[in-house]
């Protein structure tokens, strides 16, 4: 029978810690901060968008289990230092979104998808003055540690919905055409190797400004991509005879059967 009692969220908390216990607790968890815990955070998130992209609802609830244990886990490293609580991370989210939606639980007049996307921008710019002491840039608050293809994205977005005008789809790829055509080589010394970075970096920027105009995921698409990548690899493996093939001509047939993916 399990010594924790409560809701399943009670449980939840308990066990985070009596795992960070000083003295009963595990080595591991006990060592643990919050920079240490972020990588896995992060990773947990992605498991849970894996996990819808196949469809499958016993994926999603383990990968969300998952998921809430690392919120449980910031919470009780918080709480360990006097900071907040997961009760209190419930409510300013609860509260948060509530004063984001004054056409749910406002007054009956606010009620309209117009007056939502205004509410929702408008307290939005609110809270990122509020945390700058009163000033709030076009780009505050996109964070840092996120992905750079879904960083560049946000960054992108943000500028637009702040009413800059950006590259138009023709004229972007005009550019990235001509990017295309400089010549670039492996590099051999630091001069290239910078050269060669800001290149690739300048061809996914102007990939995700296009993305922006054509209302793509840039993520969500790579995602995809990666999957009909592995799934075309794992399909020809899976047709090999294998014991019949040296290691080289194995190699030599990927490879031909790869250069034909992204017809």
């Amino acid at each position: 029978m399990s010594e924790f009692s409560g809701s399943p969220i009670d449980q939840l908390k308990q066990l985070m810690e009596r795992l960070r216990h000083p003295t009963e607790g595990c080595p591991w968890d006990r060592e643990q901060s919050f920079e240490t815990v972020a990588p896995y955070t992060i990773e947990e998130a992605y498991e849970v968008e894996d996990a819808i992209a196949r469809k499958d609802s016993d994926a999603i609830c383990e990968e969300l289990g998952d998921l809430l244990l690392q919120i449980v886990f910031h919470s009780r490293m918080a709480e360990e230092q006097g900071l907040f609580d997961f009760d209190t991370v419930a409510k300013k989210i609860t509260n948060k979104m509530i004063e984001r939606h004054p056409h749910v639980f406002g007054q009956e007049e606010q009620r309209s998808q117009t007056l939502h996307s205004e509410a929702w921008e408008n307290q939005k710019t609110l809270e990122r003055k509020q945390k700058n002491k009163g000033t709030s840039g076009t780009l505050d608050g996109v964070a840092l540690a996120l992905p750079a293809l879904m960083r560049s994205e946000k960054l992108i977005k943000r500028v637009k919905r702040a009413g800059y005008e950006l590259a138009q789809p023709e004229y972007l790829l005009e550019r990235f055409q001509e990017k295309l055509e400089q010549n670039h080589s492996p590099a051999k010394n630091k001069d290239q190797e910078s050269q060669n970075e800001n290149w690739i970096g300048e061809l996914f920027f102007m990939l995700n400004l296009l993305a922006v105009h054509l209302g793509v995921d840039t993520e969500k698409a790579l995602r995809n991509t990666n999957r009909k990548f592995e799934y075309e690899v794992k399909e020809f493996e899976k047709g090999l005879k294998l014991r019949d093939q040296k290691k080289d001509e194995l190699k030599k047939n990927l490879t031909g059967s790869l250069k034909d993916l992204f017809k």
